[in-house]
């Protein structure tokens, strides 16, 4: 059982998203092969509330979900380790995804991605997002890892 955080910059070595689009700031707790969370501290700043929506900033749900994914690629490469080099993780299938409440600046999003299945190059995850300790997205998804 290996548990890890990282920062930012290590985030950043694992995978290639960058700004606006990266949606993980942290990751506070992984056991590899099994589990990751990450935190996404929502900001007023974020690129995405200049048009959802100017009077009152939501966070698009699809974007909670995208957090998700891209936690749960951290937790495939971590896993992998040197195995990973030069590959990216994509989306396959989303299911299940159900928004609970809404996400607003000021709002910090704590995201769990708990593997269910891994077969050969294909991970199934759970993801469920909180703030506050209360749940406001969770959603069913599998996503590839192959060469870019």
């Amino acid at each position: 059982m290996t548990e890890t955080t990282l920062d930012i910059a290590a985030i950043m070595r694992a995978i290639p998203h960058r700004y606006p689009f990266l949606l993980v700031d942290r990751v506070v707790e992984m056991n590899h092969d099994n589990y990751c969370v990450g935190i996404k501290n929502v900001t007023i700043n974020d690129q995405f509330f200049q048009g959802h929506f100017p009077a009152e900033p939501v966070m698009p749900g699809v974007l909670i979900v995208e957090a998700m994914a891209q936690t749960s690629a951290v937790l495939v490469v971590e896993t992998l380790g040197p195995e990973s080099q030069g590959k990216l993780v994509y989306f396959m299938s989303i299911d299940s995804a159900k928004f609970r409440r809404p996400v607003v600046p000021g709002d910090q999003l704590r995201i769990k991605v708990t593997k269910v299945q891994r077969r050969m190059s294909v991970w199934k995850f759970i993801g469920e997002a909180t703030v506050d300790g209360r749940v406001v997205a969770e959603a069913t998804f599998a996503a590839m890892i192959r060469d870019r």
